[in-house]
Parts: C-alpha cells; sequence; structure tokens
C-alpha cells in the first residue's frame, strides 16, 4: 500500500443533523461551469484572459491565497488588480494561468506564482492576504470557495510535475486551457491528462464498535478510518478488504459505498464505504499503522479532542464516514 498523506486534525464533531441532510464532502461542489468546450478555443481562452471580467486564483508552492481573521475567506485577483504595472515581478505573462471555468460574467484562471521566493513582494499581492496550506484553513473556509482552491492547487500541482513527457522525455506544453499537456516532440505528439489517484477510505464496523488506527507520523492522538490506494486490476470493494486485511488483519463483509471526496493533496479521489467485520483481535501492521483498535459509540461520542485522542479533521470524508455510522 502506498502511504497517504496524513490529515491534520481539526475538533468540533457535529453528528447533530441525519445524513441525507448534510451538505456534501468538502472540496465538493465546484461552483463553477467547467466550461469544457471552451478549453479549445485558444481565440475565446485570449479574449477571456485580457477581459476586464477575469478573475485569478494565486497559488504559491501549493499554498492559496486566503485573507484570515474572524472569518477566513479566499481571494481571487481581478484583472484590474493584474495590470501592467502590477505585473512587475510576476513570473511570466498570464498566458500560462489555467482556465478552470465560469461563474456568472467571469472568467475563473488558476495562476502559478511558484517562482516569486516571496509572493508578497508582487503588487498584484502585497497586502491582499496571505499564502496557506488548504489543509490548515479549508474547514474555515466557505465550502464552495474551498472546493475551488483545491480544484486550482490541483490543477497546478499537475502541470509541475508533467513538463516533461512520460513516453520521450520531449518537453511539453500547455494545450486546451491547461486541462492538457502536449508532447512537443512532433514524432510523439501524445496528449497527458491531468490524473487523479483512486483511494478507497472505510469505516470497518461490528454494529456497535468500529476499527480507527494511526499512523506513526500523525499528530498525537490522532485517529482515523482505514484507508488505501486501489492497485492495478482491483475493483474498489477488492481494495477495501485486501487494505483492512493488510492493515488489521480481519476479513470485511457488507461492503456498501458512502460516498465520495476530492483530495488534491496531491491528487486523490477519496471513496468512502462502510463495511462489516466480526469483532476480534487485531493483527497490525506496524509498517503502516503505529496503533489500531476497536472503539464504541461511547468512546467516540465522549472524544477528548486532545493528545490522548481525537477524530480525524472536521473537513475529511473520514470524519462524515464516523458522523454517519454515530
Amino acid at each position: 500500500m502506498r502511504t497517504l498523506t496524513a490529515p491534520c486534525q481539526v475538533s468540533n464533531m457535529n453528528t447533530n443533523q441525519p445524513p441525507s441532510q448534510r451538505p456534501g464532502n468538502f472540496y465538493s461542489g465546484v461552483d463553477l461551469d467547467r466550461a469544457d468546450h471552451l478549453r479549445r478555443d485558444a481565440s475565446w481562452l485570449s479574449d477571456a484572459l485580457s477581459g476586464e471580467n477575469a478573475l485569478f486564483v494565486p497559488v504559491w508552492r501549493d499554498q492559496s491565497l486566503v485573507e484570515t481573521g474572524d472569518e477566513a475567506r479566499a481571494l481571487w485577483l481581478s484583472r484590474a488588480e493584474l495590470s501592467r504595472a502590477k505585473l512587475d515581478g510576476l513570473p511570466g505573462d498570464l498566458t500560462n494561468a489555467v482556465f478552470l471555468g465560469q461563474r456568472g460574467d467571469s472568467a475563473l484562471f488558476a495562476l502559478d506564482l511558484s517562482a516569486l521566493e516571496a509572493p508578497e513582494t508582487a503588487l498584484a499581492v502585497t497586502g491582499r492576504g496571505v499564502f496557506q496550506d488548504l489543509r490548515a484553513i479549508g474547514p474555515l473556509l466557505a465550502r464552495q470557495d474551498g472546493a475551488i482552491l483545491a480544484y486550482a492547487r490541483g490543477l497546478l500541482h499537475w502541470h509541475k510535475r508533467h513538463r516533461f513527457c512520460g513516453l520521450c522525455g520531449s518537453a511539453t506544453e500547455q494545450n486546451q486551457g491547461g486541462h492538457v499537456r502536449a508532447c512537443t516532440n512532433s514524432a510523439c505528439g501524445t496528449d497527458h491528462f491531468p490524473r487523479t489517484d483512486p483511494a478507497v477510505i472505510m469505516l470497518i464496523h461490528d454494529g456497535d464498535r468500529c476499527v480507527l488506527g494511526r499512523q506513526k507520523a500523525w499528530p498525537e492522538g490522532m485517529h482515523s478510518t482505514l484507508a488505501g490506494f486501489v492497485e492495478p486490476g482491483e475493483s474498489l470493494e477488492e481494495a477495501v478488504a485486501r487494505e483492512v486485511r493488510e492493515e488489521v488483519g480481519i476479513e470485511v463483509t457488507g461492503v456498501s459505498y458512502h460516498s465520495s471526496q476530492p483530495w488534491p493533496f496531491p491528487s486523490s479521489i477519496m471513496l468512502g464505504f462502510h463495511a462489516e467485520a466480526r469483532h476480534g483481535p487485531l493483527k497490525i501492521d506496524e509498517h503502516e499503522l503505529g496503533d489500531a483498535r476497536w472503539f464504541t459509540r461511547e468512546e467516540l461520542r465522549k472524544s477528548p479532542e486532545d493528545g490522548t485522542f481525537r477524530l480525524p479533521r472536521r473537513d475529511s470524508i473520514a470524519r462524515r464516514l464516523i458522523e454517519d455510522w454515530l
């Protein structure tokens, strides 16, 4: 199994709403028309980039521009704020901005500022806010803003990792509004598309108790559901059963799909499941987990949320799986 990125903990579990009435998972529900039909229209994209209604979502080394305070909010840059004078200090021009989609009359683009050593020195950014890891502030944002920031972060991360063709090694160039990278070698000409790695994440229970584990690198007390990446030639249900067997040594039945969550940290889609297993001793794979055990509903409802025990971060599907089970 490839290890998933360790989550950060955020407290305040809310189980008051029935599952059917709760909002979708964090980072889903992008409030944009992705406008796929416009990605191939080079003339339209050029006009949109230079148009007065253009908006830019800046990302600096996987961090997003936000305004903090009593209420955190995501910050876009308008075309007016990216005047020629204020472009001074930004890397290159805007031609490599990635088209995210349309919101009303505005076209949104992701803008990578990673070439700057200190982005706050760019006139277009100075005094606007701070760049922060989305995983640290995502739950504090309006859900739709968090979804757009995650979308922008994921796409720009992919661009940084695919500057060369995986077939012939030649340089690639951005195409179709940033949703394709095309090999510049005419003898190859391969198109590369953004990738998303499927990972299963599952709450295993026996009806009254569930299994939670923790990785050694996680914050003290942090526990979460089991998870792992889907392997080639494997169904999702098979991946659930294999990961549980490998990590805690028990067999599952009744695997049922729950929901999914984009998790572009850097490029995953989390596919959530509930599954049943007979209560019994766990055989923990110490290469994957530092600890795992069965917990009762009562124990989870009384979680101290401190260094002795804490639940997954509030914006994670792991938290949603636990809350819905409770």
